[in-house]
């Protein structure tokens, strides 16, 4: 009866194992699945990677100073030349208009 009782015991382990061992590569499918379903959806979104974003931001902040840079120059430049400075309503208006010329009264 031992030996039976031991191959009994055995063959429950052994199951037990196989079971576990479905049990994790169910587990490991499921994230994968998920993991490829979320990757997707958020390469739907069109999202950004840090990194990409981390370069752009640099790049931004690189052409403020070089702006900041450049209206200085610019500011120095008109100065020199007695170039007096618009004021920045004035800029922001809609540019002036050619006068229209009148048509000659055959045409």
């Amino acid at each position: 009866m031992t030996q039976t009782s031991n191959r009994m015991f055995d063959e429950l382990a052994r199951l037990m194992t196989d079971a576990a061992n479905v049990a994790q590569g169910v587990r490991r499918e499921a994230e994968t699945a998920v993991r490829s379903q979320a990757e997707r959806w958020i390469a739907d979104l069109d999202l950004v990677k840090r990194e990409e974003f981390d370069v752009v931001r640099e790049m931004a902040a690189k052409t403020v100073a070089e702006n900041e840079k450049l209206k200085k120059r610019i500011a120095a430049l008109e100065a020199k030349l007695g170039i007096a400075e618009e004021p920045a309503e004035a800029a922001e208006t809609k540019p002036k208009r050619a006068p229209r010329r009148k048509k000659p009264a055959g045409e």
